[in-house]
């Protein structure tokens, strides 16, 4: 499956990689150089959108929300950045920045949970 993307994303995309919050930073720690035996890409451009992470073979977004995402009117760009990923086939899990910083190990858990439910579905 070929993902597009927007090309003038591309640029963008390196700034948030080289300005990540401290969540992003401290859940990358954990899903870089295949970790969880899958290859995930940080703020990763897919369509007009960019992804925090992004896993091509789980076909999997993982969305960090911080302060800003309280707001209605990001709120409504999430629920359309969703939908326009699920059209795509992939699948969207969200976690709140207080989540990745306090509660690291239970973050990591549903990341896994995810893994093993996709595995089981697909090693038919």
């Amino acid at each position: 499956m070929k993902i597009y993307y927007n090309p003038k994303l591309k640029e963008l995309a390196r700034q948030l990689r080289n300005n990540a919050t401290k969540a992003e930073i401290r859940l990358w720690q954990n899903l870089k150089r295949d970790q969880l035996g899958y290859d995930f890409h940080r703020q990763k451009p897919i369509g007009n959108y960019i992804a925090d992470f992004f896993c091509h073979d789980l076909k999997l977004v993982i969305e960090i929300d911080g302060y800003s995402h309280s707001f209605e009117e990001v709120v409504a760009n999430d629920l359309r950045k969703k939908s326009d990923f699920e059209k795509l086939g992939l699948t969207v899990i969200r976690f709140d920045d207080r989540e990745v910083m306090n509660e690291l190990n239970s973050v990591l858990k549903a990341i896994e949970n995810y893994i093993a439910d996709f595995q089981e579905k697909h090693s038919a």
